[in-house]
């Protein structure tokens, strides 16, 4: 199977569940310039850190916290930018005032957020997996943020092994441009029962060339346990 955004999604990020029900997410970063693909994925903490190789200078455009997510509470945001924080802070104060965590509150950041100032207009993204109820029922939201338009968001209800995903680009390699937000979240089926076989999974499914060069800069992939605790793998195309 190939990436469902097709060849060049440049970042991109799935929510859904795996085959036995359990919360899951990945993220992927694409880049077609060498300055794009000289960053590596690092854990920090509660974080996974988008960062420089070597002595290269600090971007705000391409350095950034990818994901945040906290253990007692089983939440978790991914986005492709400075927005995760402030995702990651929205969600979790309404977890702990009760307060139903709808889409809404995701529109109001991602508008704020804007879309990033690059040649491109590229988009943002991001995605919340949270809980909802006494129940502890987990919510699943997507969005993006393209130029010229609302934030678009979707609360998406996954099935098991089945995750829902929404990526920068359109997929064409040659003339990027925004995510159709038409078609809504493609759907990629998997029966990935670990974060690292989902990590692989979209690693592999992404796999392609630019100018000669792998575009494939990380995947990450992350499931839930029954305890509200993430675990997360890593892989990465720099090894140093």
């Amino acid at each position: 199977m190939k990436n469902p955004n097709g060849p060049y999604p440049g970042r991109q990020l799935f929510l859904g569940m795996t085959k036995d029900d359990r919360p899951a997410f990945a993220y992927l970063v694409t880049g077609r310039s060498p300055a794009s693909r000289e960053r590596k994925a690092m854990t920090k903490g509660n974080s996974v850190i988008m960062g420089p190789i070597g002595n290269a200078p600090y971007d705000p455009l391409r350095h950034y916290t990818a994901v945040k997510y906290d253990n007692s509470t089983g939440l978790l945001a991914v986005t492709n930018g400075i927005q995760t924080a402030a995702v990651f802070e929205m969600y979790r104060l309404l977890y702990h005032c009760s307060t139903k965590p709808t889409s809404g509150y995701l529109k109001k950041i991602m508008d704020g957020a804007n879309y990033e100032p690059d040649s491109l207009q590229t988009p943002r993204i991001a995605g919340v997996i949270t809980n909802s109820g006494e129940k502890k029922k987990p919510v699943f939201i997507l969005s993006i943020k393209t130029a010229g338009k609302p934030a678009f968001t979707w609360l998406v209800k996954p099935k098991a092994g089945t995750l829902y995903g929404v990526a920068t680009y359109h997929g064409n390699m040659e003339k990027p441009g925004a995510f159709n937000t038409a078609k809504g979240p493609p759907e990629l089926k998997k029966d990935a029962d670990t974060p690292q076989k989902i990590a692989e999974y979209v690693y592999e499914i992404s796999a392609a060339t630019y100018n000669g060069d792998d575009i494939r800069v990380c995947a990450i992939g992350g499931i839930r346990g029954d305890n509200n605790t993430w675990k997360l793998a890593l892989i990465n195309s720099h090894k140093d």
